[in-house]
């Protein structure tokens, strides 16, 4: 304190850069306002301790005193000087580092944990499926049960917010009707297929989709497609074509309801970039479930409703039990949707080229466990043919991918 001034009733404290005091300073300080109040400035009160380093409050002091006004009050807080060093007590004031969370630490583990989880729910749907198939044919019935489950997790998720429902208008509707009819039908002739033929053949057949998602591209939307790209899809077709020829569980129900599933996904593919809207993918894929579901309900009732009343539902029960009849039914439907999600969530952490090669190596792990768990037994050139449409899938999936990134850099340039 530089001085303190105390007349009659007022007083008035005049502070300036507040710098610590040694203890005489303070012994001083106090005499000082004692010897003024015996000298008739009133007596001091219970409460008119004189603190250091806090503000100083005179009207505690001395009987009634001014109001300090606030610009001369604002001048009691203590300040601390900049050049403290944390022995001082400026440690108080660092800036501590926000904690960092284990996703943010290890990302490369989270991303393949998504990748895991991916492959291993895409695997348990594909072999839980087609045991299911082996009791139980209808595969109609089947679809309408995978979409079912999915629409009821969507809607639990919604109820408690996780994620929040996105409106919905109905231009947006619109736009997304097409892109669900597609999903629906390309989802119900897969599980077709499934049910009519090996998982591994089909899975064969539909790495022919590049071909036509290519084919679409150039002779619908009007996009030039390389001479590269085409020339990658050779070996999907020639591949396909020998295991098709060789393979043992090979009939034309499986095959035309593959082909059929591969033209679905395509046009979907279409509509869907017709239909790019600001809303997120989870909220997209809960829409486009529900409205695929009331699409796929109306077959399944005209084609295998008749034979599920009069002996399928008994024929499966008898076989397997109502308990387990009904848990195959609804974990078959969770791991379809869930690996549908984390395919998704699983694009949104990594680089079109990263989950391109993920999904080829997919189709390798569904076909290669399909094999291993059913004991399907395939003639050498199945093999072959099959090796071949992977490796083109791969090529594709590859040269599309860095094309797209070089697209992204210049249009970010």
């Amino acid at each position: 304190m530089q001085s303190q001034v105390i007349s009659g009733h007022a007083c008035r404290i005049t502070v300036g850069a507040w710098i610590p005091k040694p203890a005489t300073t303070r012994v001083a300080a106090v005499g000082c306002l004692r010897t003024a109040a015996a000298s008739g400035g009133g007596a001091v009160t219970d409460g008119g301790n004189l603190l250091w380093r806090r503000q100083l409050r005179p009207s505690l002091l001395i009987g009634p005193l001014r109001k300090v006004r606030k610009e001369e009050s604002s001048g009691f807080r203590p300040c601390q000087s900049a050049a403290a060093s944390p022995a001082e007590g400026s440690g108080d004031d660092a800036e501590v580092a926000a904690p960092v969370g284990f996703a943010e630490k290890y990302p490369a583990l989270v991303t393949g944990f998504f990748f895991f989880m991916w492959y291993f729910l895409n695997v348990i749907f594909n072999i839980l499926n087609k045991k299911i198939y082996n009791y139980f044919p209808y595969p109609y019935f089947v679809s309408v049960i995978h979409l079912f489950v999915g629409v009821v997790y969507c809607l639990v998720s919604w109820s408690v917010g996780l994620p929040k429902r996105a409106p919905i208008d109905s231009n947006l509707l619109k736009l997304l009707i097409p892109v669900a009819v597609c999903h629906g039908l390309g989802h119900v002739t897969s599980n077709v297929s499934f049910a009519a033929v090996a998982v591994s053949f089909t899975h064969t057949i539909k790495a022919l989709e590049p071909f036509f998602n290519a084919a679409a591209s150039q002779f619908i939307l009007g996009q030039q497609i390389p001479l590269t790209l085409w020339l990658s899809l050779a070996p999907v077709v020639l591949g396909v074509s020998i295991a098709s020829l060789t393979e043992l569980s090979f009939n034309w129900t499986g095959f035309i309801s593959a082909m059929i599933s591969n033209i679905s996904f395509t046009y979907r593919s279409i509509y869907s970039k017709k239909a790019m809207t600001g809303m997120d993918s989870t909220n997209v894929y809960a829409y486009i479930s529900i409205i695929a579901l009331i699409v796929c309900i109306p077959p399944a009732i005209i084609v295998e409703g008749p034979a599920l009343m009069k002996h399928g539902f008994a024929d499966a029960i008898a076989k397997v039990g109502l308990t387990k009849f009904i848990s195959d039914l609804f974990w078959v439907g969770m791991f379809y949707h869930l690996y549908n999600q984390l395919a998704t969530n699983t694009l949104e952490r990594v680089a079109p080229l990263t989950h391109a090669v993920g999904n080829v190596l997919k189709r390798v792990f569904v076909i290669g466990f399909s094999i291993i768990v059913f004991g399907n037994k395939i003639s050498t050139q199945t093999g072959i043919g099959t090796v071949i449409a992977i490796a083109g899938v791969a090529i594709y999936s590859l040269i599309k991918a860095r094309m797209e990134e070089e697209k992204r850099k210049l249009k970010a340039a």
